[in-house]
């Protein structure tokens, strides 16, 4: 067992007008913002997989433009998630695993389920979800997240859940959803939502200190004391961390994440 595992961070997306000139070269143009943004960051999370599918030649596409060792995270379609009976969504599960994600090759990370946060903990009905998420996409390995924003999900119920399908809990950090800081699966996924236009870079140096602290302890198989936990239960081994910048002051996300790759080397 390695003595820490690998901390990818990034942004959601890499479309946005405002990054121009803010991240983005003035001069660049818009078709080579992915290669720009991959050799700024080490992961990016896509969500317009989550609004509808897309094609092969898509994947394909950000494979090729992409340094070797970047990885894109997915999101699931919300027409999966966004349901009220969760047994009901294999059909557009493997719809979306059957759309060309296996193109990523390594560069495939983990996929992230979220769910509305109005969506309330029915145990039953989510581990009839959990049992639907295949384990392989063209022969690649898949590393499955559940991003949940009800206080329902607040229970050790939820957490035994999780961990016995193998699946990560996303870590809400900075935002008025309630954050889980329970580890379920063998890598990290944290969300950070609290960046500020009064910062340059999205976050004072205080707090990039303490998410560049956090992202390195779960890394090495420790559980922070910045995170809460629903079991208490110390993080087993070291793990791979994946860490977004996402919402908030949207403007400085990706310089937020930039000074959160400088932080943890």
């Amino acid at each position: 067992m390695a003595q820490h595992g690998t901390i990818r961070i990034g942004i959601g997306g890499w479309t946005y007008a405002p990054w121009r000139g803010a991240f983005y070269p003035d001069d660049l143009t818009q078709k080579r913002e992915l290669e720009y943004a991959s050799t700024k960051l080490s992961s990016i999370e896509v969500n317009g997989t989550y609004y509808g599918s897309q094609k092969p030649a898509s994947f394909r596409k950000w494979h090729d433009e992409t340094p070797d060792d970047f990885v894109f995270a997915l999101k699931g379609p919300r027409y999966a998630t966004n349901r009220r009976v969760l047994a009901e969504a294999g059909e557009s599960i493997d719809r979306f695993i059957d759309s060309g994600i296996g193109l990523l090759g390594k560069k495939l990370g983990p996929i992230n389920w979220q769910f509305m946060a109005t969506k309330k903990f029915d145990a039953e009905d989510f581990e009839a979800f959990l049992s639907l998420l295949p384990g392989e996409a063209d022969g690649q390995t898949l590393r499955h997240a559940v991003e949940v924003r009800h206080e329902s999900f607040c229970t050790p119920e939820f957490i035994d859940l999780a961990r016995k399908y193998g699946a990560a809990i996303i870590t809400a950090g900075d935002s008025d959803y309630p954050s889980i800081g329970d580890q379920t699966g063998d890598f990290a996924y944290l969300r950070l939502m609290g960046t500020e236009e009064r910062y340059k870079a999205g976050y004072g140096p205080k707090a990039l200190d303490a998410w560049a602290g956090t992202a390195k302890s779960l890394s090495e198989g420790h559980m922070p004391d910045s995170l809460k936990t629903v079991s208490g239960q110390q993080a087993p081994g070291a793990r791979d961390v994946f860490v977004y910048v996402i919402g908030g002051h949207k403007v400085a996300n990706p310089l937020a994440a930039m000074e959160l790759i400088k932080r943890v080397g």
